[in-house]
């Protein structure tokens, strides 16, 4: 029987190993994206956003199916029931083959028309944006299918393996976009061709590597009516989340390329590259915590569970808080450096997005804990349907003749009227102390937001903006917002863990010290 001291050493460790991916990932998308932007300008990459966009639209019916696919398995997991497991995997590829399908279909006739025809695309590069979209249609696939191997790796907890595969992706990417700067023809087409080849591969390296190391990855036929029952009433009910996702996330830039055009969406791909990179510094937690969420809750550790998702919960947003804070300031410098230039329209669309994503976080576990009871139907229904409200919204405001950057505002506040209907269903689906999360969690991180801003708000206005001044933003950010959290964010058990951590880490460092040796 694993007891909570091994369940917490295997969540530092799996952390530590997606720290180190994420340190790698980030100094290579550093290279990525300003070659990206070098070598297809930012109307390209915006056209390759929102056609992208246009294929994300159909992933409606498989984003809800590969929700369901992450639960059954990491729940069969906790469970310790292998031979379903088996069957869930194999149902769970004969549903993304499926689904596969009927994308295809529907995506060759919607999609096509809509780009020929709705799209706001020069007509020079119409012909580059149809074939970005065959191609992008080809890779949204292969990306389905893999997801019954992600979902095994995770649910295994194997992050040494997902790191693997994540920093190959990227080190590949960027190799064949390096190519890109000494080819001809239409390097719009080329790039689509080369993400499209990388799809392909790191569909065949993750079908080999699950198949090898779990028992439960090898398919076999399943006509257990049971399971697909069980799998697609999730996933109905789940789609109502899903849609509301893809609405808020692929709809909303097709609005923006409406009424903007595309220099607008890539713009905003550039911010979605950057906030990604550092989200991961705290998403690498989450990633590791999450299954441990759903397996608490199928053993019935319910004091358990809630415990790691108030913590959790905190320390993520502290850890973004902690990164984007310096960037928040010196936006236009980071721009400068990072990418030799600085777009319209990317320091407010960073700033914002920095706002969401940290308004986001604190759904992070509530959502995870959601979909681990599995009885989501009223939920879905009243947060889900909240959660849509974010493309009518947007769209009203847009028509309206607000700035783009409205967009991001509404998001933001339709995040946190979701997070206040969250705590109040998960009050009776897993006995939530509410009330709890609100003093312990939310209002500690308001806190320790609120008092982490005057220095470096003192320091952007009375400094002069240069490297000198973005050193100091970041040295000052990193140590006094980890100084606050620590005073005002944790309590006295976190505080006794933290100061019991670096105590450990001193010790290391003092016995790896050569000792001296005296002649």
């Amino acid at each position: 029987m694993e007891t909570s001291n091994d369940k917490s050493k295997r969540i530092a460790k799996n952390t530590l190993v997606l720290y180190v991916r994420m340190i790698v990932m980030t100094v290579l998308s550093f290279f990525t994206t300003r070659i990206t932007l070098s070598v297809l300008g930012i109307d390209n990459l915006g056209i390759y956003n929102v056609v992208g966009g246009v294929v994300g639209m159909f992933s409606l019916v498989s984003g809800s199916l590969s929700a369901s696919i992450s639960r059954y398995m990491t729940f069969g997991l906790g469970k310790g029931d292998i031979p379903h497991l088996t069957k869930v995997f194999s149902a769970s590829l004969n549903i993304q083959l499926a689904i596969s399908a009927i994308i295809i279909i529907l995506a060759e006739i919607g999609g096509v028309w809509f780009i020929n025809h709705r799209l706001v695309v020069p007509p020079d590069r119409l012909f580059a944006a149809n074939v970005v979209f065959q191609l992008s249609l080809v890779s949204f696939v292969l990306g389905l299918v893999s997801i019954p191997y992600n979902a095994a790796i995770i649910a295994h907890e194997k992050m040494s393996a997902f790191a693997f595969m994540t920093i190959f992706e990227v080190v590949f990417k960027l190799l064949l976009i390096s190519l890109l700067l000494f080819m001809g023809g239409d390097k719009l087409i080329i790039f689509a061709v080369f993400l499209c080849v990388q799809g392909g591969l790191s569909q065949i390296i993750y079908w080999a590597y699950c198949k090898r190391k779990f028992q439960e990855c090898n398919y076999t036929y399943v006509n257990d009516k049971t399971i697909y029952k069980e799998m697609f009433g999730f996933a109905g009910w789940n789609t109502i989340g899903a849609s509301s996702a893809i609405f808020s996330g692929q709809g909303v830039n097709i609005l923006l390329n409406l009424y903007f055009g595309p220099a607008v969406n890539g713009a905003k791909s550039i911010v979605s590259q950057m906030t990604n990179v550092l989200g991961q510094f705290s998403g690498n937690f989450m990633t590791a915590v999450n299954p441990q969420i759903t397996k608490d809750y199928a053993s019935g550790e319910l004091n358990r569970m809630h415990n790691l998702m108030f913590k959790s919960t905190k320390l993520s947003f502290f850890l973004f808080l902690m990164l984007c804070m310096p960037f928040f300031f010196e936006t236009r410098m980071t721009l400068l450096i990072w990418l030799g230039e600085c777009p319209q329209y990317t320091i407010v669309f960073t700033r914002l997005t920095f706002v969401l994503v940290l308004s986001q976080m604190l759904s992070n576990t509530l959502i995870t804990a959601q979909l681990a009871t599995g009885n989501i139907r009223n939920y879905q229904i009243v947060v889900g349907g909240t959660q849509m409200m974010n493309f009518p919204l947007s769209w009203i405001v847009l028509k309206l003749g607000a700035p783009a950057f409205s967009v991001l505002i509404v998001a933001i506040l339709v995040s946190q009227v979701c997070l206040f209907l969250r705590l109040w269903f998960l009050r009776t689906m897993i006995s939530l102390p509410s009330a709890r999360f609100l003093k312990e969690v939310y209002l500690k991180v308001i806190l320790v937001s609120g008092l982490s801003l005057p220095v470096p708000t003192a320091m952007y206005i009375l400094m002069p903006e240069g490297l000198v001044r973005f050193v100091a933003m970041f040295v000052a950010c990193v140590v006094i917002t980890a100084l606050v959290a620590y005073k005002f964010g944790c309590d006295e058990a976190e505080k006794a863990f933290v100061i019991s951590g670096m105590k450990k880490i001193l010790l290391k460092f003092r016995l790896s010290k050569p000792i001296a040796v005296q002649s």
